[in-house]
């Protein structure tokens, strides 16, 4: 007999008597299944994204190999596979085979902290549908982030090429600028919780269906800054800055082929799904919603959990396909100087909320000065910038810089 229940326990009673040989062959098999999960979601994602982007473009999209081109993903996969694996001369050698690793390894451990489902029982055995839930899970997500910018500067820096370097650089710099705002975000989450886990957050979320989910506590604003920075987190489009073939040849893994490659190409899009898993999470319940208690109770969660994470894998892929390419003055810019502030304001706002009233309406009134201040010294800049006019650099000038506004003539 199967049960389920989103119902929070003190801790995954996989646990409640003890680590015996029962509790290792779960975790082995909820190992596998996990990795197998991810590795077909992400031959599912890349002809799923092929598919709508060519429906977006009046194309037909794949539709040779396998029914409705479903193996696509399969036979590009084994083709990466069979070609050479190249290692340039004066590449770092066990560096540069190392990249690769730092990239895919934390989207895994990243997906390992996901609540898919409730708690099921099997043969008298209960467990979570969760492969790990430390209390520190929050902390471990973030780190499993800021890990996997290793793994693109390395990639860049060990390949020996300036072309890559510049790549690795660039691609490092933007995914370190959007850090801020999504710590803060992730801040409000705990504020509002009390939790690190995420089986908590599930938790505080469960039971009421939409109303008590954090996208609508937190009002709107973290989510929206969470998307945003997660997204030029993971380099999607429009920030898909790392891969400018017309600027930087093709960003920090120009060098990289065969399997090589297809571990980064394999890491992109498993980010994706698992950070479209992380926002279901933190934002709209994970598993939460309506359950048909007379009909496979412990399966509706997982409908739910699925269904969310489609809408936002969707998403992702509308963005690529309506939206163009920032510049990086642009991408730092909304980093920096909205992003940013407007976190750490609405961070300010919800824990003064939290501690009285009175305290949120003194926050709202300071953060609404502190904001009048900044679009004023914004403004000022701006308009100074436009009354310099363009500047004309001739042939016999001296070199120099050329900022923005400037022409050559």
């Amino acid at each position: 007999m199967i049960h389920a229940s989103l119902s929070r326990l003190a801790a995954d009673p996989l646990y409640a008597h003890g680590v015996g040989w029962w509790v290792l062959v779960a975790n082995i098999v909820k190992v596998l299944v996990v990795f197998g999960a991810l590795l077909v979601s992400v031959m599912l994602m890349i002809w799923f994204e092929r598919k709508v982007i060519s429906d977006m473009q009046a194309r037909i999209g794949p539709n040779r190999t396998g029914p409705f081109g479903l193996l696509q993903s399969l036979a590009d996969g084994i083709k990466l596979f069979f070609k050479e694996d190249l290692l340039p001369e004066r590449a770092d050698r066990l560096v540069f085979k190392l990249a690769p690793y730092l990239s895919i390894v934390p989207a895994l451990i990243a997906f390992s902290i996901v609540p898919i489902g409730g708690v099921v029982t099997i043969a008298g055995h209960s467990f979570e549908l969760q492969l790990a839930d430390p209390p520190i899970g929050i902390l471990l997500l973030l780190a499993m982030s800021s890990i996997a910018v290793y793994g693109v500067m390395l990639a860049g820096w060990s390949s020996g090429s300036k072309y890559p370097l510049l790549g690795s650089v660039r691609a490092s710099a933007q995914m370190i600028s959007y850090e801020a705002a999504l710590g803060m975000t992730v801040i409000m989450v705990v504020l509002l919780t009390g939790s690190l886990s995420t089986r908590a957050i599930v938790d505080s979320q469960a039971n009421t269906f939409f109303v008590s989910w954090n996208v609508i506590r937190l009002g709107l604003v973290p989510f929206f800054i969470f998307m945003i920075a997660i997204t030029a987190e993971l380099t999607r489009p429009p920030f898909d800055l790392v891969e400018a073939e017309q600027e930087l040849v093709g960003g920090f893994n120009t060098e990289y082929s065969s399997i090589r490659f297809a571990l980064f190409f394999l890491a992109e899009f498993m980010n994706v799904i698992t950070m479209s898993a992380i926002i279901v999470t933190l934002f709209l319940g994970g598993p939460d919603g309506p359950v048909f208690h007379n009909f496979l109770p412990w399966l509706w969660p997982i409908l739910w959990f699925m269904g969310k994470t489609l809408v936002f894998l969707f998403v992702y892929v509308w963005l690529r396909g309506a939206l163009p390419r920032l510049r990086y003055d642009q991408l730092m810019d909304l980093g920096w100087k909205v992003l940013i502030p407007l976190s750490l304001g609405w961070t300010l706002l919800v824990a003064a909320v939290m501690v009285g009233h009175w305290w949120g309406v003194a926050v709202v009134a300071a953060l609404a000065a502190g904001g009048g201040l900044l679009l004023r010294t914004v403004r000022v800049g701006a308009e100074r910038e436009d009354a310099t006019g363009d500047v004309v650099i001739r042939p016999d000038d001296p070199p120099r810089r050329l900022d923005r506004g400037e022409v050559t003539g």
